[in-house]
């Protein structure tokens, strides 16, 4: 079996994805499982050698896909031509130019994926507003007219016409899927409805399965507290979230709930469910990053920033790190690779799997 292909999106050229794909190929860890191929612009990875204070990493720029070399001595860069001149890379700034060039790496990693060129893809964290704003002034030009993408999803989605899929967030065994994400407050409870909470579920399912769980154990968590307490905090759990689990175990799924929110997240810490359904993108991001980013209050910085964002019914694979463009940071090289680690690791399962 041959080491499998995983595009790595650069990320917004503003923030620290493309110094993150410098320090993930300089620690080695996927060397004899993987072949890592960078999608972006070759002078903005060049460049972020330096922040890191990196600049003996070797790097292969090429025009197309066949001509990576994949050697241990230098990490291959589809070079998209981007940034022609670096001096208008703006580190650390929402900026329309860095917005589309996350946009065009993002494009072009689905494309290699569908065309067979990738086994797997890798997103690093793009700016939504950068990205819209570049989309807008553009007026879709490079987006089939399209001037406005939620996020990584809703780009993943369109371009592989997939109708039915969700976000899960992963970090160890905790794994939770979302009914939905980047949406306001008050959007997302009309959102909670039977057809959407069962679709979840069956995602859910079909993902762990393909992760190597035969019979995955799925707890639904409520969107009121205490799960409504029967129709006494809210009539969502009667109406819409019951009549999805009783459908879910009609199939022959293990589904269970609807579980308070604020207790079934310790349980799957504990190990009684594989994953857990969210009703909402704050529900399931709070505790997952609660267990995964460590801040060090002695250094007054991060000491670790794991977990791993999976798009769920695509026909391609995807994974992303759980965490922002960190601009902050950008261009110090102080920002952690791990959830870029972790992210290319689950790629990697999940490639083998699929090839399996």
């Amino acid at each position: 079996m041959s080491l499998p292909i995983i595009a790595v999106t650069m990320g917004d050229p503003s923030g620290n994805g493309p110094e993150l794909c410098i320090k993930a190929f300089a620690s080695g860890a996927f060397r004899g499982k993987a072949r890592l191929l960078v999608v972006g612009d070759y002078n903005v990875i060049e460049n972020a050698r330096h922040f890191p204070g990196m600049p003996e990493i070797g790097l292969n720029r090429i025009e197309k896909a066949e001509e990576a070399v994949f050697s241990d001595d230098a990490l291959d860069v589809l070079d998209l031509s981007l940034f022609d001149d670096i001096s208008k890379l703006r580190i650390g700034e929402v900026d329309a130019l860095s917005g589309l060039a996350a946009f065009l790496s993002v494009k072009k990693a689905i494309e290699l994926a569908m065309e067979g060129k990738a086994d797997a893809t890798v997103t690093n964290a793009l700016n939504k507003e950068a990205m819209n704003l570049a989309l807008e002034k553009t007026e879709g030009r490079y987006s089939d007219g399209k001037t406005h993408f939620d996020g990584h999803t809703e780009i993943y989605a369109y371009y592989t016409h997939t109708k039915s899929y969700c976000m899960m967030l992963a970090h160890k065994d905790l794994r939770v899927s979302h009914v939905s994400t980047h949406c306001a407050l008050r959007e997302a409870c009309d959102r909670v409805k039977k057809a959407r909470v069962l679709e979840v579920i069956n995602l859910t399912h079909d993902a762990l399965v393909r992760m190597g769980i035969e019979r995955p154990h799925i707890a639904v968590a409520g969107l009121n507290p205490h799960s409504g307490e029967h129709g006494l905090f809210g009539h969502e759990e009667i109406d819409e979230i019951i009549p999805a689990i009783n459908s879910a175990k009609e199939l022959g799924l293990d589904a269970v709930g609807p579980i308070p929110p604020d207790s079934v997240f310790s349980e799957a810490l504990g190990g009684l469910y594989d994953a857990v359904i969210a009703m909402y993108h704050d529900q399931g991001h709070i505790p997952l990053k609660t267990v995964g980013f460590v801040y060090d209050r002695e250094k007054h910085g991060w000491k670790a920033i794991e977990g791993v964002n999976i798009t769920l019914g695509l026909p391609i694979i995807r994974t992303s790190v759980d965490h922002g463009t960190g601009f902050a940071l950008a261009g110090s090289g102080k920002s952690s690779e791990l959830s870029l680690l972790n992210a290319i690791s689950f790629a990697i399962s999940l490639a083998g799997r699929r090839e399996n």
